[in-house]
């Protein structure tokens, strides 16, 4: 069946729809009246559901029933409050009901599927429409389309765009940014370029919607110079930026630090009379906390004060976040002793942050009551928070408290990271409970989790600590049938592992491998090997990995100067080997 859009003029009527905030139906002139009009016109205004629902029933046994109008209204007022299971619902009493669907309605419904993520109705509405004889519009495409973005399904969206083109309708500035944006979402901006040119082509101008969808893509690729030469673009087209643009391109400065520009941007924001919001302010406030600039932080805060911008919850933790990066709990506290005195509420990550500054300073007693202090207040404690005490607490030897809270953590139901894993594996195998390390790395496999490298690791480590080198061989030798490959670390300890025993060729052979499959050993790797093969007395062999460390930019650490300095005090070493050595030294 040949699908054709009507040309009559369309009213539109806006409803909430994913991704985009607002989806528009467009409905004749002629929609918005009807021989009922005294009732919709007073009676189709809720403010809650159950004042929907109460005119919904009172107009199904109405007789004669209201037009379709009345009840197409009153579902996208329904649709504007969220409810969309009783959106569905209320449509299958009108169908037993014998009232009729015309394509609006059948579009609320799409719409309604998309948003519970129930994508197989959705087009079996579309084939519904199809089957009654109605004509699809472009409403009706664009929240499928819009559906299959928010899931992700880029695919399947393209097809479905070919097809409408292909059936004679022409995308219009929603549907090229319902798709732009899918296409930043799931990474591929230089598509998203190549149909905002298709666009352009098509005699569709594009809105700053569409613009700042690219932008913000390009920002988050560190593409910042092609995103400012969209910028550029959009502005030269006529189009005046959204304070949503101008957040990308600040976030995106913040990241690079480009104060300047910044400060530039923020200029060129007042000036076209757009205020930056608590959310930029926020940015900022939190790019130079992170860089240290804690001063200059406050300056701004002072800055969006006086404009009138309050700090939120957000910005008093960017500045908290930032003395205790500087280890300066006081001003810390401080800040978060300000924020409520101004009626904020300190949420999880306020206390987490303070807990992590404490933690660093190994005020642990600190931590733990501001840990108790939150939950008091109801507050419960994250994955973060417990790691971060986690980590505070083996760092100060108590490593069995940091296990009791693990369990805690498992208990109250925040499902450990890879994070608190790491942690507790790392401590495990430095304090020689090899034992309780493979138990719960045996525990980690037994989950829903799949242990990356660093996991694996930590563990091989703690086995060539112990002595436990046939166990760390047999993992190492085990990695590729899990998927995984060693990185320079792995490669670094396990070649540590084989040096201490004195198993040299070995270690020179893994020393190679490594090599070849393009992980270039780092310093540590090359001080490791070097210290291996001379403490082994294979002191040629030391001293030309010495001479490839020279080489490759990396310097003798302290302890391989030790070793060499202990080899010069050695009177049997041949004089020659001891210049070489001297020089190494000099």
């Amino acid at each position: 069946m040949k699908m054709m859009m009507t040309r009559a003029t369309m009213a539109t009527i806006a409803f909430s729809s994913p991704g985009s905030g607002t989806c528009m139906l467009s409905l004749p002139p002629h929609f918005l009246s009807s021989s009922h009009n005294t009732f919709h016109s007073k009676s189709l205004n809720f403010n809650t559901l159950d004042d929907a629902l109460s005119s919904f029933n009172r107009m199904l046994h109405m007789h004669p029933p209201p037009s379709i109008a009345d009840f197409t209204k009153l579902l996208i007022s329904i649709t504007k409050m969220k409810h969309y299971s009783t959106v569905l619902s209320l449509s299958h009493q009108m169908d037993s009901f014998g009232i009729p669907p015309n394509i609006y309605t059948l579009n609320i419904l799409i719409n309604s599927f998309c948003h519970l993520q129930r994508l197989g109705f959705a087009f079996s509405v579309l084939a519904k429409i199809l089957k009654l004889g109605h004509q699809p519009n472009i409403a009706t495409f664009n929240t499928l389309i819009r559906g299959l973005c928010v899931e992700g399904k880029i695919g399947e969206v393209l097809h479905l765009f070919d097809k409408m083109i292909g059936e004679g309708f022409q995308p219009n500035v929603v549907t090229y940014g319902t798709l732009i944006n899918g296409l930043c979402k799931v990474g591929s901006t230089s598509a998203a370029i190549r149909l905002l040119r298709s666009m352009e082509q098509g005699n569709c101008q594009p809105d700053v919607v569409v613009y700042t969808s690219i932008i913000d893509s390009l920002c988050k690729d560190r593409q910042v110079t092609q995103a400012f030469n969209l910028f550029s673009e959009m502005i030269h087209q006529g189009i005046s930026p959204s304070i949503f643009t101008y957040n990308s391109l600040i976030h995106a400065l913040c990241n690079l630090c480009e104060w300047k520009h910044v400060t530039a941007l923020l200029n060129e924001m007042v000036n076209s009379k757009i205020m930056p919001n608590v959310v930029i302010f926020s940015t900022v406030v939190d790019a130079l906390c992170k860089e240290g600039k804690v001063m200059e932080a406050h300056d701004v805060v002072d800055m969006m004060i006086k404009r009138g911008v309050e700090p939120n919850v957000v910005t008093y933790n960017a500045l908290m976040d930032g003395h205790c990066l500087r280890s300066e709990m006081d001003e810390a506290v401080k800040v978060f002793d300000t924020m409520v005195c101004k009626g904020f509420a300190p949420d999880v990550v306020s206390y987490s942050t303070l807990i992590n500054g404490y933690c660093k300073i190994q005020r642990i007693e600190k931590a733990m009551y501001l840990f108790e202090e939150m939950c008091r207040k109801e507050l419960i404690p994250n994955t973060v928070t417990y790691s971060t005490l986690m980590h505070g607490l083996c760092h100060v030897g108590r490593l069995q408290d940091a296990i009791a809270l693990f369990h805690e953590m498992v208990t109250r139901g925040q499902i450990p990271d890879f994070v608190s894993y790491c942690i507790l594996l790392d401590y495990l195998c430095k304090n020689r409970r090899l034992d309780e390390a493979i138990a719960l790395l045996k525990a980690i496999e037994g989950s829903n989790m799949d242990p990356d490298i660093q996991i694996y690791t930590i563990v091989i480590d703690g086995m060539c600590r112990a002595g436990e080198l046939e166990a760390a061989r047999d993992l190492f030798s085990n990695l590729s049938s899990k998927g995984l490959h060693p990185n320079v670390w792995t490669y670094t300890i396990m070649i540590n592992g084989l040096c201490q025993q004195g198993l040299l060729a070995e270690a020179s052979k893994l020393f190679g491998e490594m090599k070849r499959k393009g992980y270039s050993p780092n310093g540590c790797t090359y001080n490791l090997i070097t210290r291996g093969f001379l403490r082994n007395n294979e002191t040629l062999r030391g001293i030309q990995l010495l001479q490839e460390m020279l080489a490759r930019g990396f310097s003798a650490d302290v302890s391989t100067s030790t070793v060499l300095v202990e080899m010069l005090s050695d009177d049997g070493l041949d004089q020659s080997v001891k210049q070489i050595l001297s020089e190494f030294l000099q």
